[in-house]
């Protein structure tokens, strides 16, 4: 068994089809045909259901595929570290959470690290803490931001944040403390934090039915709070300069603080590239 035969059990599995994954790997179709009956005949065991529609794997084709993608990703890695330069340089895929991507230490950071590395090639990749978390453990992204309580175990923590959790309103809220129980509240999409602190918060006080406006970007919660149009709980570090448009008012104390974290997994070969991003977001105190 070749790695391209492993590399077939994969494509046929992501496309759901022989013929697809014949195309996509520039294969005779036959030659997969044979290759697959190859396979299952060494193993011993069906590996893929032929339907009318195409292929599905087996329940040991499923188990086979996932140490399939063990044994091609150990692979890839040990060329990138046998061939890595010793300069930074190369991809680079960060997963950010927007309570970071938009703070401005992190945008300082951003350039430092390119001023000093032009050569890597950096994508920051927007998502929630939960999707974020689950793109590093399936080795989609090279390390993540994500806030709130993650099992660490396969993880290794470059960096971490504790930042204070505050209560935002429009500055024309007359209530002190603000009414909480009557409020809309302005979330990010589920799986945030802020958004799950704001719900155990409020089923704390007996409320279930909870008033809320789901938005993907920072600019437009901090806009709709500004306009009085409902209540945002946040990080302290995202209000970098007064703002006569918003009032800050104190949370509960169990969600008083939020702890933000850099991480990569602990199996992964840690590159310069990450290393020198991670020292940069050191650097700049974030």
């Amino acid at each position: 068994m070749e790695l391209s035969d492993l590399k077939i059990i994969m494509a046929i599995i992501q496309e759901g089809s022989i013929t697809r994954a014949a195309k996509k790997l520039d294969y005779v179709q036959s030659n997969l045909t044979m290759r697959v009956r190859k396979m299952e005949t060494e193993l011993g065991v069906q590996l893929f259901h032929r339907t009318p529609k195409g292929v599905l794997p087996t329940e040991k084709g499923l188990v086979f595929s996932q140490y399939a993608a063990d044994i091609l990703f150990k692979y890839e890695e040990a060329v990138t570290a046998i061939q890595e330069s010793e300069h930074p340089s190369g991809p680079l895929a960060i997963g950010v959470v927007e309570t970071v991507a938009s703070t401005p230490p992190f945008i300082r950071a951003l350039s430092d690290f390119q001023t000093k590395y032009p050569e890597v090639a950096l994508s920051l990749v927007t998502g929630t803490s939960p999707l974020n978390y689950e793109k590093v453990l399936n080795r989609e992204l090279d390390g993540a931001f994500f806030s709130g309580e993650f099992d660490l175990a396969p993880l290794k923590v470059s960096y971490e944040i504790r930042d204070e959790v505050i209560l935002l309103t429009n500055a024309d809220e007359s209530n002190s403390p603000p009414d909480v129980t009557n409020a809309t509240w302005i979330v990010f999409p589920k799986g945030c934090p802020f958004r799950s602190a704001s719900v155990d918060w409020l089923q704390g006080m007996g409320i279930t039915s909870i008033n809320m406006i789901e938005v993907s970007a920072l600019d437009t919660m901090l806009n709709c709070v500004r306009a009085g149009i409902g209540y945002a709980l946040l990080s302290e570090s995202v209000i970098t300069e007064a703002d006569e448009r918003l009032a800050v008012h104190p949370v509960p104390e169990q969600y008083r603080f939020m702890t933000t974290r850099l991480v990569m997994r602990k199996d992964q070969f840690s590159s310069k590239s990450f290393a020198a991003f991670a020292n940069c977001i050191k650097a700049a105190g974030i």
